[in-house]
């Protein structure tokens, strides 16, 4: 399972004159906290760079007003290039976790430029490629691991991202204390990552905490026994 993007988010991954080449083809537009950037089934086809905040990613699900929470992205992951490079609607909607800011490029400038870039384009279908296969693997956790696991599992990858430049930011809600990590994500947003009901999330996270694998409060997750928490995730029992 995977929420987080690619290891090396796209705009890391240009040149210099690359990124102030496909930079120059939009314009900068900020967004408050909780504003959709996409919309799922929307026929536009304008990509995004994020310059600053986070977002989520989120697909309806068959619950109604639920949704599935596919991933986070940050300061220099690209949004939108599915519905610039077919006549699709979005496959999902972008909401921003806080003021975010971002570069906005039509579909028809970013497909012109790609055409013009091949080594470009070959990073935007490595990308189209490792989300292809990262939402294959929610599909699979979801059919074949528990909510324990499922949970544990993502606890465990939030736990593990560290800050590594301004492409790679801390994941917000994470912190890193000489303690441990703690997640503050609330139990409903947590059983949006992983497809779960906020009574089942509760449930996993009160076994959790009678194993003294974590601690949890008022929006947060303090993980204790990272080692134990990651054998969870791969199916051990203690």
């Amino acid at each position: 399972m995977g929420l987080l993007g690619n290891e090396l988010a796209f705009a890391r991954a240009l040149t210099a004159q690359e990124r102030e080449s496909v930079m120059a083809l939009g314009s900068r537009k900020h967004y408050a906290a909780d504003a959709h950037l996409l919309t799922e089934g929307d026929r536009s086809s304008h990509v995004l760079i994020v310059i600053q905040g986070w977002v989520t990613v989120s697909v309806a699900t068959d619950r109604g007003a639920t949704r599935l929470i596919l991933g986070l992205r940050g300061p220099g992951e690209l949004l939108g290039e599915m519905a610039a490079l077919d006549p699709h609607p979005r496959s999902a909607t972008v909401r921003a976790l806080g003021p975010t800011e971002v570069q906005v490029i039509s579909g028809d400038a970013f497909r012109r430029f790609l055409a013009l870039h091949p080594r470009v384009s070959g990073l935007v279908i490595r990308q189209l490629t490792f989300r292809l296969r990262s939402a294959d693997q929610e599909r699979s956790a979801l059919a074949s691991l528990t909510v324990l696991q499922r949970l544990a599992s993502r606890l465990t990858e939030l736990s593990r991202a560290e800050p590594s430049g301004p492409y790679n930011p801390a994941v917000p809600g994470t912190t890193h204390t000489g303690a441990g990590t703690v997640v503050q994500l609330a139990q409903d947003e947590l059983a949006a990552t992983i497809g779960a009901t906020r009574e089942a999330v509760a449930k996993a996270l009160k076994l959790l905490r009678t194993q003294h694998v974590v601690r949890t409060g008022n929006r947060m997750v303090e993980i204790l026994d990272p080692g134990l928490l990651a054998l969870l995730a791969d199916g051990h029992q203690e």
